[in-house]
């Protein structure tokens, strides 16, 4: 690795036409040198080293001999867009810093795999959207954060261009083209930086996203536009294309002024800002020429030599910006091929799945459950916050990776989508046999047998197999005598449809009656319970029908019992994230459930053993449940993989006896 008294190694990956501009600005760097240029065309890489000499070792090769190189430390990704993410993954598993032009990837999903394998590799991973670092751009936003203009109402931003014909990389729906994700994220990026701006922050993301466009005859959006609304109350009207020349331009209004720029995205030699702020005469900043390639050259290189990430785009704020550019394509109707449900997408490495292949944080724990020949994870992965398959993936692969096996799906999920995603994983990973499927049905109003017959077989058909490991009907129905329950269980268990079932939100009198029924009839049982289960007790259930364990004689219950239980909301829907708050009354569903002196008292104890224990109150109380005497396997539904490995902390904490009654008020306080 290079030292800030030696120079910083870069390689160019894509020898295309921005790479150009990026190594034609790079000796401009403080002390960046190019040293190797990789591609899959020989000639290519050949005819770029010639335009840009190389200095030592002067490597050209294909990728894998350029990353294999320890001369380099740093490459500069520009392929196409659907190149991105298997190269960065190569280069950060290769121990280099990377540089990745914009988009990252195409969507958020495989931004957020490729943002936790950066993070795991320790290199800097920085999205190159090169104006963010120019002196332009940055004074712009010093006057937002200065209030040189009053509050800041709205942004109107735009880049769009006409190609002229319709043909190369910017019309192929393969190579994720048209004008959003290619130039579109300029103005959605500045909008969110100016945003940020206003609450002292790098970017923050928009609340609402509605857009509308043009898809032109090869599917691809040829000119889209988007009106969007911030938190802060700040709107922004953005518009872009490829088929469409309008000016580049990116105007901030605010209550005492505007902001233009007339060239926010080129930023040519003669680069200023007009400031007009009412009863002032107009002023002209100049801003000095800068090469702005070389300046995101440098902030990379510091980020390396120092904290790691860089401030002003963090992976966060890049994955923010996917998620934002998502929604801007789903309003215009454009879903690339390789996103469709049914799309045979990879691991973001491109290597088969590998269970139990990332350890970071605590290693997962598992359990047994009668009739299930397969190991269960102590934490369920719940499927119902997938909302593509390229998010699922992403999701479902890191779950496996850390050792987990078992998820959580159901029925009515997204009214059957979430089970066709998970199905088509299962299919693109060929897993089925080493992960345990946890399906659930019979939900109100359709909580009958024959409606439990009918939707396992739909459930079985969406998912692609013939069995579900785990089943659990996820809602009782007291008017129907219990032994009729027991007998459908039954049949799907003997036609091997089912290798066990239980309930989700039965009270212990109607389980404990079901299982009199099946023993007394030679019937299989309940081996599972699937109930509000956590630190806090619970006051009320978020849904009709729901059914708590939080109280002592359910949990006396359930020890005397032994059957399996599967909590959900175990974290109490965020009580424990520091959400909760007494005086705090905003969410009136966490008020109604959970908001008593007791169970504030038992977040106070959590967070105070948090402290001892170096992790978050959350930790403590997924603890708590995986430390009951009764078996325990607690559903969590993490909507990033970031989420994900929060909630594992709770599986490295181990809690006495003692500590336990502490926690439940059950021992007065230490």
């Amino acid at each position: 690795m290079s030292t800030p008294s030696s120079p910083f190694r870069w390689a160019v990956l894509g020898p295309g036409g921005i790479a150009r501009r990026f190594a034609s600005q790079l000796s401009s760097s403080q002390d960046g040198v190019l040293v190797a240029v990789g591609s899959s065309s020989p000639e290519r890489a050949s005819a770029f080293a010639d335009e840009f000499p190389l200095d030592g070792p002067a490597l050209v090769g294909d990728y894998a001999q350029v990353l294999a190189s320890d001369q380099v430390d740093a490459v500069y990704i520009s392929t196409v867009h659907t190149g991105h993410a298997r190269l960065t993954a190569m280069a950060l598993e290769a121990g280099k810093h990377v540089l990745c032009e914009k988009p990252l990837t195409p969507n958020s999903g495989t931004t957020m795999a490729l943002i936790d394998l950066a993070a795991r590799s320790g290199k800097v991973l920085l999205e190159a959207y090169m104006y963010r670092f120019h002196p332009q751009t940055v004074r712009v936003l010093e006057l937002v954060t200065e209030g040189a203009i009053g509050d800041i109402t709205h942004v109107d931003a735009s880049f769009s261009f006409d190609t002229g014909a319709r043909n190369g990389r910017l019309f192929d729906l393969d190579t994720a083209g048209g004008g959003i994700l290619d130039v579109g994220c300029y103005p959605m990026s500045f909008a969110r930086f100016v945003a940020g701006a206003v609450e002292g922050r790098a970017a923050i993301e928009p609340a609402t996203i509605t857009g509308s466009g043009t898809l032109g005859e090869t599917g691809v959006d040829e000119w889209a536009t988007a009106k969007l609304t911030f938190p802060t109350g700040m709107t922004a009207s953005l518009r872009t294309g490829v088929r469409l020349a309008d000016p580049q331009s990116a105007t901030i209004t605010g209550s005492r002024g505007v902001i233009r720029l007339s060239d926010p995205w080129g930023l040519g030699a003669d680069t200023s800002i007009e400031l007009d702020i009412v009863g002032e005469q107009p002023q002209r900043i100049e801003v000095p020429a800068a090469h702005a390639y070389a300046l995101e050259a440098d902030a990379l290189a510091g980020a390396a030599r120092g904290s790691g990430e860089v401030p002003e785009l963090t992976g966060e704020n890049s994955l923010g910006q996917a998620r934002a550019l998502d929604q801007w394509r789903e309003q215009v109707g454009l879903r690339y091929p390789f996103e469709a449900d049914d799309a045979s997408i990879p691991t973001v490495t491109g290597r088969p799945l590998a269970a139990g292949s990332v350890q970071v944080g605590p290693a997962m724990t598992y359990g047994s459950i009668p009739g299930v020949d397969k190991q269960v994870s102590r934490l369920v992965m719940g499927c119902d916050n997938q909302m593509n398959l390229s998010h699922a993936s992403a999701m479902f692969d890191a779950f496996v990776e850390i050792g987990g096996t078992t998820f959580d799906t159901a029925y009515i999920y997204g009214g059957g989508h979430i089970e066709k995603l998970f199905g088509q994983w299962v299919r693109n990973r060929g897993v089925r046999e080493d992960v345990v499927v946890i399906t659930k049905g019979a939900h109100t109003p359709h909580c009958d047998p024959a409606s439990i017959t009918r939707q396992l077989e739909e459930s079985l058909e969406r998912q692609g197999t013939d069995y579900a490991d785990l089943y659990m009907m996820h809602r009782d129905n007291p008017e129907v005598p219990v032994g009729e329950f027991v007998d459908v269980m039954d049949e799907h268990l003997r036609a091997g449809r089912i290798r066990a079932y239980g309930g989700s939100n039965w009270t212990p009198e109607r389980v404990d009656e079901a299982n009199a029924y099946a023993k007394a009839n030679g019937r299989a049982g309940f081996t599972i319970l699937s109930n509000h289960f956590g630190l806090a007790e619970a006051l009320d259930v978020p849904w009709k029908g729901c059914v708590h364990a939080t109280d002592p004689q359910s949990k006396a219950w359930l020890e005397d019992r032994g059957i399996a239980l599967l909590p959900w909301s175990s974290q109490a829907r965020g009580f424990f994230t520091g959400r909760a708050h007494p005086e705090d009354r905003s969410d009136a569903e966490l008020v109604r459930c959970y908001y008593s002196d007791d169970n504030f008292e038992r977040l106070a104890r959590a967070e105070e053993l948090g402290r001892e224990r170096a992790v978050p109150a959350t930790a403590i109380a997924l603890a708590y449940v995986l430390h009951q005497k009764f078996p325990t396997f607690a559903l969590f539904g993490p909507r990033s993989i970031a989420e994900m490995r929060s909630s594992t902390l709770g599986l490295g904490v181990e809690l006495s006896e003692s500590e336990l009654a502490w926690l439940d008020l059950r021992a007065p306080a230490r």
